[in-house]
């Protein structure tokens, strides 16, 4: 197998001057032109140039070259064919974001290949957690996010939202390739999946037995020698879906969300009314909002439907101040403590300290605190709530599994431990995503 990767901004600079010489020979020197020059060549340009739908954007983007009877690649290919509706439920998961995807990765000059990364890593589902600890669309560990400066906190988890860990993966990836590999992703998607540890050694070991020390010559853990087959395999599938009896979600070529900077913090709850769709849809939008509402500081932000954009924000130029938060000032009493203020309003200490420049838990009589106006836990509408019975044998983690959602958000809606022990026949309220 070769990599060659393209240049696609250059090509679609090249393309853009083209198709502007096209229209200039048209208009001016249609005459002068032979008959075959106005067409089949230029009609594929025009084509190619503009594509029907986010599928096509992305096969102009593909930029490796392999033989699709490698053994490893093959395997993953006879397994897609086998399984086509699971790859078209997941192009319908891609659609609100693999327009996004698929410009952020062209924008660097990756591979198109690597925006098809998280049909592997977590089924396109923002919210996919791993037991091991990855969490998010592209599955980021705990200090490999750490080490990237994505924030995780009581209020947010950058590793499910969507466009902050994007932007973390692909640094990481672009980093590892530049790092330790010259360029070549292949590699840099090996050390994603197995540590660069890993794959640094193992390069040596293949080097050593008279290897060239590319991907394809190295000795890997068994997840690391398919984790490069299945991405080519599904790049296969997605350049040729009718071949291989796949048929793909029509998503346009054009951005499925709109970014809406918000005058404070908002409820997504009173948000999904002034855009006008349902709440679930806004949640969906914004997983890494973990309390249902923006970020109290740092230029509060939310992603809508990019068909509700306008709604919205002339909903809020109507009434800039009817969906915000409310935050209020209290005066601390006698006998308080920041513990007992904290658990009256439903919050962690650690978000009363951030939100009154407090360095400790020391409080004094008469100080003024910022406090919510009123329990800051997350609300659902009645229509979205859920009530289940605990079957013989159910643990907080099975009962998440069968709703997708997580044993934490279901121990959080119930007041329980994540620990509790639960009895058959107890009801529990689950709220969608």
């Amino acid at each position: 197998m070769t990599n060659r990767p393209l240049s696609r901004r250059g090509r679609h600079l090249a393309g853009g001057l083209l198709l502007t010489l096209t229209s200039l020979a048209g208009g001016v020197h249609a005459a002068a032109m032979p008959p075959e020059s106005s067409g089949s060549f230029w009609d594929a340009l025009m084509v190619h140039a503009q594509p029907r739908d986010v599928w096509e954007q992305l096969r102009q983007g593909f930029a490796w070259s392999f033989d699709a009877r490698e053994p490893r690649v093959k395997h993953w290919i006879d397994y897609y064919r086998r399984h086509p509706r699971g790859v078209a439920e997941i192009a319908e998961r891609a659609r609100p974001w693999l327009y996004w995807i698929t410009q952020e990765v062209e924008q660097r000059d990756m591979p198109a290949e690597i925006a098809l990364l998280p049909f592997i890593e977590s089924a396109y589902k923002p919210t996919a957690k791993h037991p091991g600890g990855a969490t998010g669309l592209w599955q980021l560990m705990p200090g490999t996010s750490d080490a990237l400066g994505v924030r995780r906190d009581w209020w947010y988890d950058g590793r499910v939202d969507v466009i902050r860990s994007t932007k973390a993966a692909l640094d990481y990836l672009q980093q590892q390739a530049d790092q330790w590999y010259d360029g070549d992703f292949e590699l840099a998607l090996a050390a994603y999946n197995a540590g660069a540890g890993t794959v640094n050694r193992a390069i040596r070991q293949a080097q050593a037995r008279g290897g060239s020390g590319d991907y394809w010559s190295l000795h890997l853990p068994r997840q690391t020698m398919n984790y490069v087959p299945k991405l080519l395999a599904l790049s296969r599938i997605i350049a040729s879906p009718q071949q291989y009896g796949v048929q793909l979600p029509s998503i346009p070529d054009r951005p499925g969300f709109a970014r809406v900077e918000i005058p404070g913090q908002i409820d997504l709850s009173r948000a999904a009314k002034l855009a006008g769709i349902a709440p679930v849809r806004l949640r969906r939008l914004n997983p890494g909002l973990l309390q249902n509402m923006t970020l109290p500081s740092r230029s509060p932000a939310l992603l809508v439907p990019a068909t509700a954009r306008d709604t919205f924000v002339a909903a809020l130029d109507r009434q800039p101040d009817a969906a915000l938060a409310r935050w209020q000032r209290y005066r601390v009493r006698r006998g308080d403590t920041l513990s007992a203020i904290a658990a009256r309003q439903g919050v962690p200490i650690s978000v009363l300290r951030r939100e009154n420049d407090l360095r400790g838990n020391m409080i004094r009589i008469g100080q003024i605190l910022r406090v919510p106006a009123g329990r800051m836990t997350a609300q659902a509408d009645p229509d979205e709530r859920l009530v289940v019975k605990v079957r013989p044998g159910d643990s907080l983690s099975r009962i998440a599994a069968r709703h997708d959602v997580t044993a934490a958000e279901i121990a959080r809606w119930n007041g329980l431990d994540t620990a509790a022990y639960l009895h058959p026949g107890q009801r529990l309220t689950l709220y969608s995503h």
